[in-house]
Protein backbone atom coordinates (compact mmCIF):
# COMPACT_ATOMS: atom_id res chain seq x y z
CA UNK A 1 0.00 0.00 0.00
CA UNK A 2 1.43 3.71 -0.70
CA UNK A 3 2.51 5.73 1.83
CA UNK A 4 0.12 8.40 3.88
CA UNK A 5 1.79 11.02 2.04
CA UNK A 6 1.22 9.75 -1.71
CA UNK A 7 -2.70 8.11 0.06
CA UNK A 8 -4.09 11.99 -0.07
CA UNK A 9 -2.13 12.66 -3.28
CA UNK A 10 -5.85 13.39 -6.02
CA UNK A 11 -5.75 14.14 -9.67
CA UNK A 12 -5.16 17.64 -10.72
CA UNK A 13 -7.00 18.63 -13.36
CA UNK A 14 -7.82 22.07 -14.44
CA UNK A 15 -11.61 21.56 -14.48
CA UNK A 16 -11.13 20.06 -11.11
CA UNK A 17 -8.85 22.76 -9.59
CA UNK A 18 -11.07 25.74 -11.39
CA UNK A 19 -13.51 25.30 -9.07
CA UNK A 20 -14.06 27.04 -6.05
CA UNK A 21 -10.88 26.73 -3.98
CA UNK A 22 -12.76 26.48 -0.38
CA UNK A 23 -14.82 23.29 -2.22
CA UNK A 24 -11.31 21.45 -3.68
CA UNK A 25 -11.38 17.46 -4.20
CA UNK A 26 -8.20 17.29 -2.37
CA UNK A 27 -9.70 19.43 0.91
CA UNK A 28 -12.09 16.96 1.06
CA UNK A 29 -9.86 13.85 0.45
CA UNK A 30 -7.73 15.83 3.11
CA UNK A 31 -10.60 15.27 5.68
CA UNK A 32 -11.62 11.57 4.86
CA UNK A 33 -8.16 10.88 5.16
CA UNK A 34 -8.50 11.59 8.92
CA UNK A 35 -10.87 8.33 9.07
CA UNK A 36 -7.90 6.32 7.77
CA UNK A 37 -7.51 2.91 10.00
CA UNK A 38 -11.17 3.08 11.90
CA UNK A 39 -14.25 2.00 11.91
CA UNK A 40 -17.31 3.42 11.00
CA UNK A 41 -20.03 2.32 12.46
CA UNK A 42 -24.15 2.65 11.62
CA UNK A 43 -26.75 3.81 14.56
CA UNK A 44 -30.11 4.41 14.64
CA UNK A 45 -30.11 6.80 17.39
CA UNK A 46 -28.12 8.76 19.83
CA UNK A 47 -27.63 6.13 22.08
CA UNK A 48 -26.10 4.09 20.19
CA UNK A 49 -23.94 6.65 18.39
CA UNK A 50 -22.65 7.20 22.40
CA UNK A 51 -21.63 3.54 22.83
CA UNK A 52 -19.80 3.64 19.28
CA UNK A 53 -18.17 6.57 20.40
CA UNK A 54 -16.98 5.04 23.83
CA UNK A 55 -15.66 1.71 22.11
CA UNK A 56 -13.60 3.47 19.59
CA UNK A 57 -15.45 3.81 16.58
CA UNK A 58 -13.84 6.81 14.57
CA UNK A 59 -17.44 8.39 12.57
CA UNK A 60 -21.08 7.14 12.49
CA UNK A 61 -23.29 6.85 10.12
CA UNK A 62 -27.38 8.26 11.18
CA UNK A 63 -29.98 5.45 9.35
CA UNK A 64 -33.13 5.02 10.32
CA UNK A 65 -35.07 1.56 11.25
CA UNK A 66 -37.61 1.00 8.47
CA UNK A 67 -39.19 -2.33 8.18
CA UNK A 68 -40.57 -1.85 5.16
CA UNK A 69 -40.95 0.53 2.18
CA UNK A 70 -38.13 3.21 0.62
CA UNK A 71 -35.25 3.67 2.16
CA UNK A 72 -34.40 6.99 2.24
CA UNK A 73 -32.60 10.26 3.85
CA UNK A 74 -32.87 10.30 7.97
CA UNK A 75 -34.64 12.69 9.64
CA UNK A 76 -32.43 15.93 9.78
CA UNK A 77 -34.37 16.13 13.31
CA UNK A 78 -32.25 12.69 13.60
CA UNK A 79 -29.00 13.71 12.35
CA UNK A 80 -29.10 16.78 14.59
CA UNK A 81 -29.66 14.54 17.93
CA UNK A 82 -26.93 12.52 17.57
CA UNK A 83 -24.26 15.75 16.35
CA UNK A 84 -25.14 16.86 19.98
CA UNK A 85 -24.48 13.43 21.51
CA UNK A 86 -20.88 12.67 20.11
CA UNK A 87 -17.75 14.72 19.31
CA UNK A 88 -16.72 12.00 16.50
CA UNK A 89 -17.85 12.74 12.97
CA UNK A 90 -21.16 12.38 11.80
CA UNK A 91 -21.91 10.87 8.60
CA UNK A 92 -25.50 10.62 6.91
CA UNK A 93 -27.15 8.98 3.49
CA UNK A 94 -28.90 10.51 0.79
CA UNK A 95 -30.08 8.45 -2.11
CA UNK A 96 -28.30 8.00 -5.72
CA UNK A 97 -28.76 11.30 -7.50
CA UNK A 98 -30.51 12.78 -5.08
CA UNK A 99 -29.27 16.50 -4.71
CA UNK A 100 -31.41 18.16 -2.42
CA UNK A 101 -31.13 15.23 -0.13
CA UNK A 102 -27.40 16.31 -0.47
CA UNK A 103 -27.76 19.83 0.09
CA UNK A 104 -30.20 19.82 2.99
CA UNK A 105 -27.59 17.29 4.66
CA UNK A 106 -24.77 19.91 3.77
CA UNK A 107 -27.52 22.40 5.79
CA UNK A 108 -27.68 20.44 8.94
CA UNK A 109 -24.03 20.41 9.30
CA UNK A 110 -23.02 16.33 9.09
CA UNK A 111 -19.83 15.57 8.42
CA UNK A 112 -19.69 13.39 5.31
CA UNK A 113 -22.35 12.36 2.78
CA UNK A 114 -22.96 8.64 2.10
CA UNK A 115 -24.38 8.61 -1.51
CA UNK A 116 -25.73 5.40 -0.65
CA UNK A 117 -26.57 2.97 -3.88
CA UNK A 118 -28.97 0.62 -1.32
CA UNK A 119 -31.29 3.00 -0.30
CA UNK A 120 -33.80 4.03 -2.82
CA UNK A 121 -32.78 5.13 -6.08
CA UNK A 122 -33.49 8.50 -7.29
CA UNK A 123 -31.92 9.07 -10.28
CA UNK A 124 -30.97 5.77 -12.53
CA UNK A 125 -28.94 8.48 -15.08
CA UNK A 126 -27.57 10.52 -12.59
CA UNK A 127 -25.03 10.64 -9.77
CA UNK A 128 -25.26 14.05 -7.48
CA UNK A 129 -22.29 16.17 -8.66
CA UNK A 130 -20.36 16.29 -5.41
CA UNK A 131 -17.60 18.88 -6.81
CA UNK A 132 -20.70 21.55 -5.85
CA UNK A 133 -20.77 20.49 -2.40
CA UNK A 134 -18.27 21.76 0.76
CA UNK A 135 -18.70 18.14 2.36
CA UNK A 136 -17.18 15.50 1.86
CA UNK A 137 -19.07 12.19 -0.04
CA UNK A 138 -18.50 8.53 -0.25
CA UNK A 139 -19.88 6.34 -2.71
CA UNK A 140 -20.36 2.62 -3.24
CA UNK A 141 -18.36 0.61 -6.01
CA UNK A 142 -18.40 -2.90 -6.73
CA UNK A 143 -15.47 -2.81 -9.49
CA UNK A 144 -12.43 0.05 -10.07
CA UNK A 145 -14.36 1.34 -13.00
CA UNK A 146 -16.88 2.46 -11.07
CA UNK A 147 -14.75 3.70 -8.19
CA UNK A 148 -12.56 5.70 -10.72
CA UNK A 149 -16.11 7.08 -12.18
CA UNK A 150 -17.01 8.15 -8.47
CA UNK A 151 -14.06 9.73 -7.90
CA UNK A 152 -14.51 11.58 -10.93
CA UNK A 153 -17.73 12.76 -9.60
CA UNK A 154 -15.84 14.20 -6.79
CA UNK A 155 -16.14 11.50 -3.98
CA UNK A 156 -13.51 11.64 -1.07
CA UNK A 157 -13.78 8.06 -0.34
CA UNK A 158 -14.93 4.63 -1.86
CA UNK A 159 -16.82 1.77 -0.07
CA UNK A 160 -16.38 -1.27 -1.90
CA UNK A 161 -19.48 -3.79 -0.82
CA UNK A 162 -21.00 -6.64 -2.07
CA UNK A 163 -23.90 -6.69 -4.80
CA UNK A 164 -26.43 -8.48 -2.44
CA UNK A 165 -25.67 -7.01 1.06
CA UNK A 166 -26.68 -9.98 3.49
CA UNK A 167 -26.40 -9.93 7.49
CA UNK A 168 -23.14 -11.65 8.46
CA UNK A 169 -22.70 -12.89 4.89
CA UNK A 170 -19.02 -11.28 3.74
CA UNK A 171 -17.84 -13.16 0.33
CA UNK A 172 -19.62 -11.05 -1.73
CA UNK A 173 -18.22 -7.98 -0.50
CA UNK A 174 -14.93 -10.05 0.03
CA UNK A 175 -15.23 -10.62 -4.09
CA UNK A 176 -15.59 -6.99 -5.00
CA UNK A 177 -12.83 -6.47 -2.70
CA UNK A 178 -10.23 -8.52 -4.41
CA UNK A 179 -11.53 -7.36 -7.76
CA UNK A 180 -11.03 -3.76 -7.23
CA UNK A 181 -7.38 -4.63 -5.82
CA UNK A 182 -6.50 -7.33 -8.42
CA UNK A 183 -7.36 -4.81 -11.33
CA UNK A 184 -4.92 -2.38 -9.61
CA UNK A 185 -2.53 -4.96 -9.25
CA UNK A 186 -2.95 -5.64 -13.32
CA UNK A 187 -2.96 -2.37 -13.63
CA UNK A 188 0.32 -1.31 -12.31
CA UNK A 189 2.01 -3.82 -14.32
CA UNK A 190 0.74 -2.71 -17.40
CA UNK A 191 2.75 -0.15 -20.14
CA UNK A 192 1.86 3.33 -20.38
CA UNK A 193 0.06 2.57 -23.77
CA UNK A 194 -1.90 -0.46 -22.46
CA UNK A 195 -3.19 2.35 -20.11
CA UNK A 196 -5.40 3.84 -22.63
CA UNK A 197 -7.54 0.78 -23.92
CA UNK A 198 -7.82 -0.24 -19.96
CA UNK A 199 -9.47 3.04 -19.50
CA UNK A 200 -12.00 2.61 -21.89
CA UNK A 201 -12.74 -0.87 -20.93
CA UNK A 202 -13.56 -0.12 -17.44
CA UNK A 203 -15.19 3.25 -18.49
CA UNK A 204 -13.21 5.41 -16.37
CA UNK A 205 -11.24 8.69 -16.99
CA UNK A 206 -7.29 8.08 -18.78
CA UNK A 207 -6.26 11.08 -16.24
CA UNK A 208 -7.59 9.43 -12.60
CA UNK A 209 -6.53 5.55 -14.20
CA UNK A 210 -3.16 6.64 -14.85
CA UNK A 211 -2.85 7.93 -11.62
CA UNK A 212 -4.09 4.93 -9.91
CA UNK A 213 -1.29 2.89 -11.73
CA UNK A 214 1.17 5.51 -10.56
CA UNK A 215 0.28 5.26 -6.71
CA UNK A 216 -0.74 1.34 -6.62
CA UNK A 217 -3.69 2.19 -4.80
CA UNK A 218 -7.10 4.21 -5.41
CA UNK A 219 -6.29 7.98 -5.27
CA UNK A 220 -8.94 8.37 -2.09
CA UNK A 221 -9.60 6.64 0.98
CA UNK A 222 -10.84 2.97 0.12
CA UNK A 223 -13.36 0.97 2.76
CA UNK A 224 -15.08 -1.91 2.78
CA UNK A 225 -18.89 -2.24 3.94
CA UNK A 226 -21.37 -5.30 4.45
CA UNK A 227 -21.70 -8.28 6.22
CA UNK A 228 -18.78 -7.08 8.26
CA UNK A 229 -20.26 -8.60 11.89
CA UNK A 230 -16.93 -10.18 13.49
CA UNK A 231 -13.22 -9.25 14.78
CA UNK A 232 -11.95 -11.60 11.91
CA UNK A 233 -14.72 -9.73 9.33
CA UNK A 234 -12.62 -6.45 9.65
CA UNK A 235 -9.22 -7.99 9.91
CA UNK A 236 -9.49 -9.27 6.48
CA UNK A 237 -10.62 -6.99 4.95
CA UNK A 238 -7.29 -4.68 6.31
CA UNK A 239 -5.30 -7.64 5.10
CA UNK A 240 -7.25 -7.31 1.86
CA UNK A 241 -5.68 -3.64 1.74
CA UNK A 242 -8.72 -1.52 2.70
CA UNK A 243 -8.37 1.65 4.85
CA UNK A 244 -11.18 0.74 7.58
CA UNK A 245 -14.55 -0.63 7.62
CA UNK A 246 -18.36 0.13 7.57
CA UNK A 247 -20.49 -1.80 10.12
CA UNK A 248 -23.98 -2.03 10.39
CA UNK A 249 -26.42 -1.22 13.00
CA UNK A 250 -27.29 -5.12 13.82
CA UNK A 251 -23.87 -4.85 15.41
CA UNK A 252 -25.82 -3.35 18.80
CA UNK A 253 -28.70 -6.54 18.00
CA UNK A 254 -26.91 -8.28 21.40
CA UNK A 255 -26.63 -8.07 25.44
CA UNK A 256 -23.35 -6.11 24.80
CA UNK A 257 -22.88 -4.21 22.13
CA UNK A 258 -19.98 -1.68 23.47
CA UNK A 259 -17.70 -5.14 23.64
CA UNK A 260 -18.74 -5.86 20.59
CA UNK A 261 -17.84 -2.46 18.60
CA UNK A 262 -14.55 -2.40 20.74
CA UNK A 263 -13.65 -5.93 19.79
CA UNK A 264 -14.25 -4.72 16.33
CA UNK A 265 -12.45 -2.00 16.29
CA UNK A 266 -9.18 -3.73 18.44
CA UNK A 267 -8.92 -6.04 15.22
CA UNK A 268 -8.85 -3.14 12.61
CA UNK A 269 -5.77 -1.49 15.06
CA UNK A 270 -4.33 -4.55 14.96
CA UNK A 271 -5.69 -6.74 11.84
CA UNK A 272 -1.89 -8.23 11.46
CA UNK A 273 -1.37 -9.80 14.70
CA UNK A 274 -2.97 -12.68 15.12
CA UNK A 275 -2.99 -12.97 19.00
CA UNK A 276 -4.55 -10.04 19.20
CA UNK A 277 -7.29 -11.05 16.86
CA UNK A 278 -7.21 -14.02 18.93
CA UNK A 279 -8.05 -12.34 22.21
CA UNK A 280 -10.52 -10.01 21.14
CA UNK A 281 -12.48 -12.27 19.56
CA UNK A 282 -12.72 -14.42 22.53
CA UNK A 283 -16.44 -14.80 23.55
CA UNK A 284 -17.64 -12.65 20.47
CA UNK A 285 -18.88 -14.80 18.12
CA UNK A 286 -22.01 -15.42 20.71
CA UNK A 287 -25.43 -16.34 19.09
CA UNK A 288 -26.57 -14.26 16.38
CA UNK A 289 -29.65 -15.02 15.04
CA UNK A 290 -29.88 -12.47 12.67
CA UNK A 291 -26.92 -12.82 11.47
CA UNK A 292 -28.77 -14.85 8.94
CA UNK A 293 -27.25 -15.12 5.56
CA UNK A 294 -30.06 -15.91 4.26
CA UNK A 295 -32.18 -12.83 5.11
CA UNK A 296 -31.29 -9.85 3.17
CA UNK A 297 -30.23 -6.95 4.47
CA UNK A 298 -31.56 -4.67 1.84
CA UNK A 299 -33.83 -4.80 -1.09
CA UNK A 300 -31.11 -5.82 -3.34
CA UNK A 301 -29.60 -3.27 -5.56
CA UNK A 302 -30.14 -4.02 -9.47
CA UNK A 303 -26.74 -4.42 -10.90
CA UNK A 304 -27.87 -4.77 -14.39
CA UNK A 305 -28.56 -1.55 -14.06
CA UNK A 306 -25.90 1.32 -15.48
CA UNK A 307 -26.04 4.47 -13.11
Amino acid sequence: MADDENAVTVYNTTAITDLNKKNSLSMKVGLAQMLRGGVIIEVNNAEQAKIAESAGACCVVVVESVESGILRMPDPGLVKEVKRAVSIPVMAKARVGHLVEGQILEAVEVDYIDESEVMGIADEDHFINKHNFRVPFVCGCRNLGEALRRVREGAAMIRTQGEGMKLGDIVETVGSVRRVMGDIRVLSNMDDDEVFAFSKRIGAAYDIVAQTKQMGRLPVMHFACGGIVTPADAALMMQLGCDGVFVGPEVFACGNPYKKVRAIVQAVRNHTDPRVLAEVSSGFNEAMPRFNVNENRVEQFDASRTY
